[in-house]
This record gives structure tokens, sequence and C-alpha cells, in this order.
């Protein structure tokens, strides 16, 4: 698995050390509050051996986040294929960060080095991001690295109860509109 490297940012295969403090994360209702209720360690710990399964499956997958300046963990980002029970198609991109890390451009500056992979070393032709309707900062941050939105293209996630978590976006960014985009 490779890893990749930012300014800031180190994207690097999952270690034992990222256990706790992505329990810690994922116990934080403010880091989840548009993704469900809080994850007991066990249910997080159950995630993180499916993300690293994943990346061993196809070679590409959910990255731990690391702040280069000081070793510590702050998330995660990386890409997904996207669920069979979803009305859509493709690889996902995504990101997580731990609320401490919040406000400093990490989430833009990990997404930014995803897709990059996702486009000169994976090849694909579009990437896409989703997420709840009201989740306005990471919404932000599709529109900073280039995404759109077609409201055509908003959907209810099948896999979320009925209530304010289950409208979602859908952001889209073909490779050509990439390529054009970096260039300006």
């Amino acid at each position: 698995m490779p890893e990749l490297r930012t300014e800031r940012l180190l994207l690097r295969r999952w270690r034992e050390s990222d256990l706790e403090p992505w329990a810690a994360m994922n116990a934080d209702p403010e880091v989840r509050e548009y993704l469900g209720p809080p994850l007991t360690r066990e249910q997080s710990d159950a995630v993180a051996a499916g993300m690293q399964a994943g990346f061993d499956e196809r070679g590409f997958g959910w990255w731990a986040l690391e702040a280069r300046s000081t070793g510590q963990f702050v998330g995660r980002a990386g890409l997904d294929v996207v669920g069979e029970d979803m009305p859509f198609t493709g690889v996902d991109i995504g990101w997580r960060l731990t609320r401490t890390a919040w406000g400093y451009g990490y989430a833009t500056e990990a997404a930014q080095a995803c897709l990059a992979f996702a486009f000169q070393t994976l090849e694909l032709p579009e990437v896409l991001a989703s997420t709840t309707l009201g989740n306005l900062r990471s919404q932000a941050v599709m529109r900073r690295i280039g995404m759109a939105r077609n409201p055509a293209d908003d959907f209810e996630d099948p896999s979320v109860p009925e209530g304010p978590l289950r409208r979602c976006v859908l952001y889209r960014t073909p490779a050509e509109l990439r390529t054009a985009y970096r260039g300006r």
C-alpha cells in the first residue's frame, strides 16, 4: 500500500497505536454529528480492521492521517467503492478528522492527495463524494477540491433510518475536469 505525503500530512497504513485515538474520535458526538451515533471501542476496532482489509483487497482505501510535524494521529482520508445498496456506483472519497484537527485545512489537503492518487495512479474516470444535506463543512471541502453538485443526484441513503441524516448530497469530479481544474 502506498503512502501519500503532503506538505503537512502523512497518509499511511494503520498502526496498532492508531486504534485508541480512532476509537476516541468515533466516540465523540461532535465528530459523529453527521454520521450517526457514537461507536463503542469494539465497533471502532471492527471498522479499522475492515478498512485495512479493504486496502489489502483493492490496493486503495482509507489511510490513517498523521500530522508530519508531531506524528500525531489526526483522522482518516481515502477512497472506497460505493456500497451496492446506494443509488449510484463508483469510487467515493472521504475524510474524518479528530475535533482538535478541525479548522487547519487538513481535510482539503488530504482530499487533494487522494484525488491525485485516484486519477494519476488508479486512473479512475470519476470520483464521487457524498454527505448529509446538513454537513456544510464537508460540502465546502468538496467544492474546494473542485467537485460539483447536481441537485438531481441528491439521494436518500438506504442504510440510514428515517431522520435528518438520511437525505444526502452527491458531488462528482470527472478526471478530465480535474485536469482542467488543476491547470487554473
